[in-house]
């Protein structure tokens, strides 16, 4: 890989707070919410290294948008994990593909426990009207959205079982409720899928899936009747995670001679509808689920195998190990919910990730356009952003050199009625000047109308969420 991509890669320390930020261009007048974002930022602790990008130490990043101007402020989320790594200058909770812990009797006694991280660095969601960052881990971290302090850990009025969970939450904005499901991992196994409704911190189990060996799903996908889980071969024996000795992730295997596994739930009455199958292959994030004539379709960003995780160790990020990221597809699997074979398409030729659409308005339903990130040349980081129309096959790029941008959030205007009608905003490093701006672009023509400078570099991160 080309190199000058890496400082995205490396420890943030300072937290600023700025009125306002340099602005070039215009920002629309009626831009007038915040943008959250979250994503690791310190990687090291001490002389302990963190080995995976999804290890750092969380780190929040706000914008917040008032009459053509943009306010700039951030903060580490102040975690248990980050809490003891200041105390103690090492590294102190299990994280993804680092294990701190050096006894088989400390590796017994803190899994399953609160030893296991609640560094959620990987995405900002809503519970119960309270701002929560999120991770794999069922710890959800409370925080202020004014000043970003953290609050601690939230944690939810039932008994639901969960040892991993996903940080993509869905949101129903017809039933007002959220979809989510947690991985129960013990000697009887389970997936959970439960909603809870807008305004409350209480679960409400929907369905409990048995699994001898789950698999690992990053996210899922829902319809307006359906919760659809996307088992991929990458599996783990639950005794593993206690006695193999491994950092969490290495502890599931690539089977290639296993099917993925489309589960099927209803999500009114909890019945498994039923489980289909097709050839293997892997995936972090879903784009779009719906219904359409017997079949149930979902948009996925698909990867031959799980290689992808392999190639997101640090050191290979860093070129310090050979190593090159595998190029993903966006692909349209058909589900007939009658039976039968299920096939997919092949929704672009431009690889995507981070993939997002107009939400609010077309999740569940049938659509036209996914905005992502992608890449421009052989072996490099991801240096431009995507829109596809998926029902086109058609795509518009924003590439400017030497700039990486992050994960593209849509921002619907208020008086456009077209699905595209609005902004993309994405926090972009410019490895010349070793600073991040954040860029908005015209959504349906996907040119810059402004960007605003920040002081200093923003590491790469994952997800957020822009809230009116």
């Amino acid at each position: 890989m080309t190199n000058n991509f890496q400082l995205g890669f490396s420890t943030l320390d300072d937290e600023i707070n700025l009125e306002s930020l340099p602005v070039s261009g215009t920002i629309p007048p009626w831009l007038s919410g915040t943008l959250i974002r979250n994503g690791p930022a310190k990687f090291e602790v001490g002389k302990e290294k963190f080995r995976h990008w999804f290890d750092g130490l969380a780190m929040l990043h706000k914008f917040s948008f008032k009459e053509g101007t943009v306010a700039y402020a951030n903060r580490f989320l102040e975690s248990n994990a980050y809490k003891s790594s200041v105390e103690t200058n090492k590294i102190g909770y299990k994280e993804f593909a680092t294990d701190p812990c050096r006894s088989i009797f400390k590796r017994v006694t803190s899994m399953f426990s609160a030893q296991f991280t609640d560094n959620a660095n990987v995405n900002i969601t809503k519970m119960a009207s309270r701002f929560v960052a999120m991770t794999e881990t069922p710890l959800p971290v409370e925080f202020d959205s004014e000043t970003l302090r953290t609050i601690g850990i939230f944690s939810y009025d039932d008994k639901i079982d969960s040892s991993i969970t996903t940080a993509h939450p869905h949101h129903d904005f017809i039933r007002n409720e959220g979809v989510n499901y947690t991985t129960k991992i013990s000697r009887t196994s389970s997936y959970n899928i439960y909603k809870i409704a807008d305004g409350i911190g209480h679960r409400n189990l929907i369905s409990s899936i048995p699994v001898e060996e789950p698999s690992y799903m990053h996210s899922f996908g829902m319809t307006e009747n359906y919760v659809v889980l996307v088992e991929f071969p990458l599996m783990v024996k639950p005794l593993d995670l206690l006695l193999a000795g491994k950092p969490f992730i290495e502890n599931f295997s690539w089977r290639s001679d296993k099917e993925t596994r489309f589960t099927i739930i209803n999500r009114q009455n909890g019945d498994l509808v039923g489980t289909y199958t097709s050839d293997p292959f892997f995936a972090f994030h879903h784009v779009n689920s719906f219904e359409k004539e017997g079949e149930i379709i979902v948009d996925i960003v698909a990867y031959s195998d799980s290689s992808i995780i392999n190639a997101l160790y640090l050191d290979v990020l860093r070129g310090e190990r050979p190593g090159t990221i595998p190029v993903s597809q966006i692909r349209r699997y058909h589900i007939p919910l009658q039976g039968g074979v299920v096939k997919y398409d092949v929704l672009s030729d431009e690889s995507l990730e981070l993939p997002r659409i107009n939400y609010k308005q077309y999740n569940t339903k049938n659509y036209h356009f996914v905005y992502g990130i992608s890449t421009y040349g052989v072996n490099n980081f991801a240096n431009q952003l995507i829109k596809v129309d998926v029902s086109q096959r058609t795509s518009k790029i924003w590439f400017e050199k030497d700039c990486y941008p992050g994960e593209p959030v849509f921002v619907n205007s208020p008086t456009s009625t077209k699905e595209d009608g609005g902004i993309i905003v994405s926090v972009v490093l410019n490895a010349l000047n070793s600073k991040s701006f954040l860029l908005i672009l015209d959504a349906i023509t996907f040119k810059e109308i402004a960007r605003a400078e920040v002081p200093h570099h923003i590491p790469f991160g994952f997800h957020g969420q822009y809230f009116e």
